[in-house]
């Protein structure tokens, strides 16, 4: 498995239409892998995440089964005379996950609730949930089956940050989809080394296809 960071160029035309559409930015992220088998396996999918430090700034975070070749995005929305890509091994550090160790996290994920199903849809529709009450109640919902716990603070609350709460509308085909994301920052404990291996590599929650589901590590402290 492999993790990836690629640096888009927000100035650049295509830059911009890859921004602006989660949809478009998928079909980016597939055309990566020539293989099926690179881009899904048993148990392990691809993911992806973006994350803009600054308005200029904006990273490409990519987890998969093989390795990508992001040749076509560097010429649609990167930076041609720059280094293009960093793909770095994953499996080591998903090795090194034991029970009890710390680290700071961050996800994007589309925190839902299902609906009832009504005559005229086939499928039980999901709204998302948009108080930050709401979403920070999904992530603690999920952690323990997940095999992981958010900290907590001196004063008890989770030790959390929410952000970049937003809705995106954008075309699938001829469809409308609507999709409500928020990014968590904070700080977890493994508590269930296996079940937090397979969360990191089938991602959590809905919408994996549209940028949620990846959550990454960073020593913490």
């Amino acid at each position: 498995m492999f993790l990836t960071r690629f640096q888009i160029n927000p100035a650049r035309r295509g830059a911009r239409k890859l921004l602006g559409s989660p949809q478009s930015m998928h079909a980016a992220v597939r055309a990566a892998f020539a293989a099926p088998e690179d881009h899904e396996r048993d148990g392990v999918r691809t993911l992806w995440r973006l994350d803009a430090p600054t308005p200029t700034t904006v990273y490409l975070y990519i987890t998969s089964p093989g390795r990508p070749d992001l040749t076509h995005l560097v010429e649609q929305a990167g930076w041609p005379t720059t280094d293009a890509w960093v793909t770095r091994d994953y499996g080591g550090l998903l090795d090194s996950l034991r029970p009890g160790q710390d680290w700071a996290f961050r996800l994007t994920a589309n925190p839902v609730h299902s609906g009832r199903k009504t005559a005229d849809s086939k499928e039980t529709q999901r709204f998302g949930r948009l108080r930050e009450e709401d979403q920070v109640n999904w992530l603690l919902s999920r952690a323990a089956d997940r095999g992981f716990r958010i900290a907590t603070q001196q004063d008890g609350r989770p030790n959390l940050r929410l952000h970049h709460s937003q809705t995106l509308n954008f075309k699938r085909g001829l469809a409308n989809v609507t999709l409500a994301t928020v990014t968590y920052d904070g700080i977890l404990q493994i508590a269930d080394a296996a079940a937090f291996r397979r969360a990191l590599r089938g991602g959590i929650g809905h919408g994996k296809a549209y940028g949620c589901g990846l959550l990454t590590l960073a020593p913490a402290g």
